[in-house]
């Protein structure tokens, strides 16, 4: 019986890949350099903002003084625009209610920056009683790092063994692995099955309800 649920948020619980398309894009631009379509950056997300700003950028301008440019433009953008065109997931809240009703623990571990992932959290699910709700934070190292799994773990007390982690990506899937807990790969996020399916999680699903069968 798992007690507690871990949820990645970009492409697991929000499809948020037109906002930050937008938000990196005009950051791209006002600095003098070429935008991407929104569906590449389903394939620069998963590994925190910084990674995400490195790929966007052309080969040869990819150095940490570009990146900080490109930072400082995106974060005012972001912080006020990050919800405008997000959504959850179809079937995610309903099933958030049900984990809910059946008082299963819910957090959330994210490379998005944490001020960003707690802001979300609170837009889209007000009713869902998330806890801890972790972004990447000063200091810890983002995922497959297993930190924010043990920093969530801690806060808890649970057992690895009562634990499911959910997400969409290869980075989701080698946290899970990394941390020592069980994973549910998502195939309605931001990469393809066979990205997932090459870590062996315990199962991929469709759809949100699917999720119910591996408690």
């Amino acid at each position: 019986m798992k007690r507690l649920v871990i949820f990645d948020l970009d492409g697991t619980l929000i499809n948020s890949i037109a906002d930050l398309a937008v938000a990196v894009n005009l950051a791209l631009k006002s600095c003098g350099y070429p935008t991407h379509p929104e569906e590449a950056y389903k394939f620069m997300v998963g590994d925190g903002i910084n990674k995400l700003f490195e790929r966007a950028l052309p080969e040869s301008e990819r150095t940490e003084e570009n990146i900080a440019r490109i930072r400082s433009e995106f974060i005012p953008y972001y912080e006020v625009h990050n919800a405008d065109l997000s959504r959850p997931y179809e079937g995610i809240t309903e099933l958030l209610a049900e984990l809910q009703r059946r008082e299963v623990k819910m957090a959330v571990a994210s490379n998005k920056y944490h001020s960003a992932t707690c802001k979300l959290i609170a837009h889209y699910f007000p009713e869902i009683d998330f806890y801890p709700v972790y972004g990447n934070r000063e200091g810890v190292p983002v995922k497959p790092d297993p930190q924010i799994v043990s920093d969530i773990l801690a806060v808890l007390d649970i057992p690895k063994s009562d634990v499911l982690y959910v997400g969409d990506t290869n980075v989701d899937m080698r946290t899970a692995i990394n941390a020592g807990v069980d994973c549910v790969g998502v195939a309605w996020g931001f990469r393809p099955k066979e990205e997932l399916a090459a870590h062996n999680p315990m199962a991929l699903i469709d759809y949100p309800s699917e999720l119910l069968n591996y408690l």
